[in-house]
């Protein structure tokens, strides 16, 4: 995936919500209020991720998990072909804990 990808598969689109912390990786926003992300820093922290991920020696040491509705194909598709664990969907306080 590279940057034009990115763009094409809307990735750089946020939201109406922006925190001090996520302020350093926007771009801009427009006159909905929609923040647009800076997708240079969002590509560099992918690579980042990619390379942790990478470095473990079992696989099934990741969890990937998202409770977005959104995201849960991709978590599900990413586990079974990675090997590594999934967790997709809501789920309780202190399944990661307990």
């Amino acid at each position: 995936m590279d940057l034009a990808l990115m763009l094409a598969a809307s990735v750089h689109v946020g939201t109406q919500n922006c925190t001090k912390v996520m302020k350093n990786y926007t771009h801009s926003r427009n006159k909905e209020g929609i923040y647009y992300h800076n997708i240079d820093k969002t590509w560099q922290k992918l690579m980042l991720a990619a390379r942790v991920i990478a470095a473990i020696d079992s696989k099934k040491d990741v969890l990937i998990a998202s409770s977005r509705p959104y995201a849960q194909r991709a978590v599900l598709k990413y586990g079974l072909h990675s090997g590594a664990q999934y967790l997709g969907g809501k789920w309780t306080p202190g399944t990661l804990t307990n």
